[in-house]
């Protein structure tokens, strides 16, 4: 059995492989192999700690054929539809795309046996190469070898981990289904193993070509291990077996290629033979210039293949990639070779077909078939399509399709077969090998760079090994631009072009569009793929960059394509809006917010933009040199939409408010840092925005607040007043209570204002202050307002002064000038006058209210400059700076009240004492009708005794004042009495 068919069993078996594990360990197979020392019966193996090693040992020992016969063995008698002993058996797989499998089959199936009996496999002896002909098989009894992949379905216990580091590729392949180059699908249905087996024999030929194809003995084989099964073999610490162990030359090297492209060596040996075969008796032929094919389809016969199903595999493969390469993807037309084209494709169905005749009929209708398929196949393959080029004719297929992908095969062999994230140590040995296909694949400089490129990214994408991406760049700057190619080259360039879903496209964008759209993808969103390693970001602006210029020559349109500095505000403006929805959801969604949701928005926008500045922007900037200011204009602009309802829908200093206002203009100033930072235009930048006007808004909410409150102070001060007894507080505090309560609801209006963490502007503070200003003048006012007038108390002028020094100056006027008034008795007692203690109480309170008001005002100011207020980034005119806001004087108004009801106070006082409480003795002593009797000294006691009493009230600063107004209030009739 051969090696193909114990892979396609294991692959499809995956499902049950415990199943046919342990029907394989239970015969002898297993005492050979891993029968651990000291046991005795299978009873004393743990059958799940076999797995993967029970492969590898049967691969070192030689058991391989035993363990093929084994699984045949199962096979057979089983039989398919009970393999699954865990599934329905209505289930089955399907290798093939069903959408290319063609029409039903026209014949009916062939009877199912009674019982199948297992065919033997004869051992004959090994012949020298010499002697072997087409009828004889190569692989009767052939060492068999399992690839990666079927050690791996064959292991119940591998980790999970292990698996992903060994194979990644092989099971995330997927991820990199968008680098697949824009190529028409094949019309056979062809699959990645025919391109592979394929492309491994057009390799053959084209080192046949030169001479160095020879087919080793399989003694050598068997005596020399392949470099899969030693790097299988390698132990966990990671040594390698040297480079020096392969063979030397281009065998070695050959032989190096068949494990990476993991060909069998059955197949390996049977190629090489059919292609020597087919070059014998041609004489000056050169082995590149055969229709490979269908060489092997007359030089391989059935009797090669141990099983009938591998050769019919084998076979249709061939025909298929003869109708591929000659009709389905043509680059010269037909025109009236088109009769050949329909009867080659009849041909190739009868060749099919003849495998299910009888014996001899069939080989009869296959011979002849093959015979007409040379006569029609070599001139369609003949067709000078790439002479021009190569300056030879293309032997076998000169649709570029088919030859661009099997040359992608060749280069998927640079890769380690066992950590595909690296290249193998032979990869330059490879790459020059690969060049004696040229001829016969017509690739090109460019052509092989491109593809190089695309194999490269592809492999990158799917191991995610940041060295593959740069090998990648390297290959994407060899691709010579239009200019540099020569003549010949932009002709052939120009004839490979293939229409995918109605689009045309040309060799280029074929392969580097799906790149550049791959790249454009990830860097939409380099928030999401490239937050943990800006380097690898980058790499894929370059690689976007690079292949975006290479295919701005291939557009006729290229003038009106995007430039790089459009193109990466575009990569900017996709990320940052798909970054903003991501966070919005995040908060939208979550149930733990102690903030608005607007509050928590603006911090998250913060951290996304210092992100953006810190690791994103310096790559960008190379290429815009104001990406901050894209990234930040747009977050701003992306937030306001969000941020908009909820200030057209504020009215009062809520919670909400208090919360979201503050966070939004400190967003506001963070973003317009970035924008004013950077060269250029600022201000320009800045007039670009829509700004919030959150503190525009704030400063009317804040004002309403201010307003409300001075309201209630006002309220207050009328309570405080007419409560006020105008008694003190205490000996050391000799004023009234009230004017405590005042500035104690004034400083907690001050603290509440400043506790608003909402953005204000000075005009704010200024309604604030003015209206505390007012608040004292009331207050001020209020004080005085129950008092006499002093003029009350003040009695008319004596007779003997009843003229004025005007009367002196006016000789002539005869008006008298004198009072007529008389005393009234009844008056005085009418008047309401406060005691001299009272009026001192309201002088020291209104003192102390106009020391505190100093410190109070101190007190704002600072407290106003360490709240830091809005900056301005437009800038304003002087006049408008200095008039918004005035640091001093803002209590003037208080003061001047203040100082004017205390020398109102001061007055009165000065004449209650002389004209009222020293009525008697002052007045009735001093305005006796004997001159003699009114002296002065007659009032000295008493108004002595009276300013004791009230240097005792008033607080020491006022004394001289409230005594001066004594003095000058005692003086006011005195001078008219002398």
């Amino acid at each position: 059995m051969e090696e193909e068919s114990v892979v396609e069993l294991l692959q499809r078996y995956r499902r049950d492989r415990r199943v046919l594990l342990d029907f394989i360990l239970s015969g002898s197979l297993i005492k050979k192999v891993v029968m651990p020392p000291g046991a005795v019966t299978l009873d004393d193996i743990d059958l799940d700690q076999v797995s993967v090693d029970f492969v590898i040992n049967c691969a070192k020992k030689g058991h391989m054929l035993e363990l093929s016969e084994a699984i045949r063995d199962y096979h057979d008698n089983t039989g398919f539809p009970q393999m699954n002993s865990a599934g329905s058996i209505d289930e089955f797989f399907l290798v093939t795309n069903p959408e290319y499998s063609g029409s039903p089959p026209r014949r009916a199936p062939p009877a199912i046996p009674a019982s199948i009996p297992a065919p033997v496999f004869a051992s004959s002896p090994v012949v020298s190469l010499a002697s072997v002909t087409k009828s004889e098989s190569f692989n009767s009894t052939e060492e068999q070898e399992l690839t990666v992949d079927d050690i791996e379905d064959f292991d119940d216990d591998l980790d999970d981990e292990e698996v992903n580091s060994i194979r990644v590729s092989r099971h995330n392949s997927n991820d990199a289904a968008d680098l697949v180059p824009k190529l028409p699908a094949f019309v056979t249905g062809i699959s990645d193993d025919d391109l592979r087996q394929t492309a491994y024999e057009v390799l053959l030929a084209c080192a046949g070509a030169t001479g160095g194809l020879i087919v080793p003995s399989k003694e050598k084989k068997k005596d020399r291990k392949s470099k899969l099964m030693r790097k299988l073999g390698r132990s966990k610490s990671g040594s390698v077996v040297s480079q020096s162990e392969r063979a030397p030359g281009l065998v070695g090297l050959l032989e190096t290629m068949r494990s990476q492209m993991e060909i069998s060596e059955a197949m390996d040996i049977r190629t090489r033979q059919g292609l020597l075969n087919a070059l014998s008796g041609k004489a000056g032929k050169r082995m590149d210039t055969l229709l490979i094919p269908l060489e092997l389809l007359c030089c391989i016969s059935r009797t090669e293949f141990s099983d009938k199903k591998a050769y019919i595999r084998w076979q249709k493969r061939q025909l298929f990639m003869l109708e591929e390469g000659l009709i389905n993807h043509a680059a010269v037309g037909f025109s009236e070779s088109g009769r050949k084209a329909s009867e080659l494709r009849i041909l190739l169905a009868k060749i099919e077909e003849s495998e299910f005749r009888q014996s001899s009929a069939g080989e009869v209708q296959r011979a002849e078939c093959l015979r007409s398929l040379r006569e029609i196949a070599i001139p369609l393959a003949e067709r000078p399509a790439r002479g021009d080029l190569t300056g030879e004719i293309c032997h076998w297929a000169d649709g570029y399709h088919l030859n661009v992908r099997l040359y992608e095969k060749l280069l998927l062999s640079v890769f380690d077969i066992l950590d595909e994230g690296k290249l193998t140590e032979e990869v330059e040995e490879i790459l020059e090998l690969l060049k004696s296909t040229w001829r016969v694949l017509g690739i090109t400089e460019t052509i092989h760079y491109t593809c190089y490129a695309s194999v490269l990214y592809r492999q990158y994408v799917i191991t995610r090994e940041h060295g593959l991406l740069r090998h990648a760049i390297e290959q994407l700057k060899r691709i010579p631009l239009k200019e540099q190619r020569g003549p010949q080259e932009r002709l052939h360039l120009k004839t490979l072009c293939s229409k995918v879903e109605g689009e045309e496209l040309s060799f280029l964008q074929s392969f580097l569009s799906p790149i550049q759209k791959w790249a454009d993808k990830q860097l939409g969103d380099y928030h999401l793929h490239f937050a943990e390693d800006s380097a690898i970001m980058e790499d894929v602006v370059l690689v976007a960059m690079i292949s975006r210029r290479l295919l701005k020559e291939e557009s006729e349109i290229a003038i009106q394509s995007t430039s790089d500095r459009d193109q990466v505000e575009s990569y900017i403006s996709s990320s940052i809006k798909t970054a903003f929805t991501r966070i919005l959801h995040v908060v939208e969604r979550s149930d733990a917010l102690h903030d608005h949701p607007l509050a928590v928005l603006a911090e998250e926008i913060r951290k996304l933009l210092k992100k953006e500045s810190s690791r994103f922007t310096p790559i960008l900037s190379q290429r815009h040199p104001q990406a901050i200011v894209v990234s930040a204009s747009l977050l701003h602009k992306l937030y306001g939409n969000k941020l908009k309802p909820f200030l057209d829908g504020a009215e009062h200093l809520t919670e909400d408010v208090v919360s979201v206002f503050p966070a939004a203009d400190s967003l506001e100033q963070f973003i317009m840092a970035f924008i004013t930072s950077v060269e250029g235009n600022p201000e320009a930048n800045v007039r670009k925005l829509n700004p919030y006007q959150v503190e525009s808004i704030s400063g009317t909410l804040v004002m309403r607040w201010v307003n409300s409150q001075l309201g209630r102070i006002l309220g207050w001060i009328e309570r405080a007043i007419q409560q006020e007894r105008w008694e003190p507080i205490s000996p050391q505090q000799r004023y009234g209570s009230s004017i405590v309560e005042v500035y104690r609801i004034v400083e907690e209006t001050v603290d509440q204002f400043f506790a608003l963490k909402v953005p204000m502007r000075p005009s704010e503070l200024n309604g604030l202050l003015r209206g505390i200003d007012n608040t004292f003048q009331v207050y001020a006012n209020h004080v005085t307002d129950n008092m006499a007038n002093k003029e009350d108390l003040i009695p008319p002028v004596p007779v003997l002064t009843r003229f004025k020094k005007e009367a002196g100056i006016k000789a002539f006027v005869k008006k008298e000038l004198f009072d007529s008034r008389v005393p009234d008795e009844a008056k005085p007692s009418q008047i309401n006058v406060q005691s001299t203690s009272t009026l001192c109480i309201q002088l020291n309170t209104l003192y102390y209210a106009i020391t505190q008001l100093n410190k109070l005002e101190d007190s704002i100011m600072e407290r106003w400059t360490a709240k830091k207020p809005r900056e301005q980034f437009i800038k304003k005119s002087i006049d408008e700076k200095s008039s918004s806001f005035k640091q001093r004087g803002s209590f003037d108004g208080s003061r001047k009240d203040i100082n004017a009801a205390m020398d109102h106070i001061c007055d009165f006082t000065g004449t209650k004492i002389v004209f009222w409480d020293l009525r008697e003795p002052f007045i009735e002593n001093l305005y006796k009708p004997i001159v003699s009797q009114s002296r002065l000294e007659a009032i000295i006691e008493p108004l002595d005794t009276e300013l004791n009493q009230l240097c005792a009230v008033i607080m020491e600063p006022l004394r001289d004042r409230i005594v001066t107004s004594l003095l000058r209030a005692s003086l006011v009739r005195a001078t008219a009495f002398f």
